[in-house]
């Protein structure tokens, strides 16, 4: 018999995560079983992120381009996120292809991921998504637009950007 999960624990958040907006549901309902778990998959890692980021305020989930969406409009701290299927097969996390995002994650986290141009990181099933650098890779595009750090203040990749950056003395 499989252990409880603790109800503070991180896995228990993303268990309990909030039903998706009547229309991402709608969109989740009409994919095949294959890409709405894989889907599923992608938008708990979306929510999991964010609740470790109080910073970022609210997240909104709605249709955008056609696909499910993830912004901050209270604070307007993330770059917009989108989990969306493909025609011919796949899942994919997109990012806002005019930031540098992808090219970031590409080179300090994501080689050898399937990286689609400068948009997107793409799946073929739920069970080829690496949860902990999409996690990174999400986390930055939740903290896009924040203030990042100034002359003389660093971070490593795999830090989350300090909310202010201090100048230094």
């Amino acid at each position: 018999m499989t252990p409880p999960i603790p109800p503070h624990s991180t896995e228990a958040a993303i268990c309990r995560s909030p039903a998706p907006a009547p229309e991402v549901q709608a969109y989740l309902d009409a994919c095949t079983p294959p890409d709405r778990d894989a889907l599923i998959l992608l938008r708990r890692l979306i929510l999991q992120r964010a609740a470790e980021l109080p910073r970022i305020g609210r997240l909104t989930e709605a249709l955008r381009w056609g696909q499910p969406a993830y912004n901050t409009p209270d604070t307007r701290a993330a770059c917009s996120l989108r989990i969306g299927t493909f025609p011919k097969g796949g899942i994919a996390l997109f990012v806002h292809c005019r930031t540098d995002l992808i090219e970031r994650f590409r080179a300090t986290i994501g080689a050898g991921l399937p990286i689609q141009g400068t948009r997107a990181v793409r799946f073929a099933t739920a069970n080829d998504i690496p949860a902990a650098p999409l996690l990174i890779l999400i986390g930055w595009a939740l903290t896009y637009h924040l203030p990042r750090p100034r002359c003389g203040l660093t971070f490593t990749p795999l830090d989350d950007p300090p909310l202010l950056a201090e100048e230094p003395q």
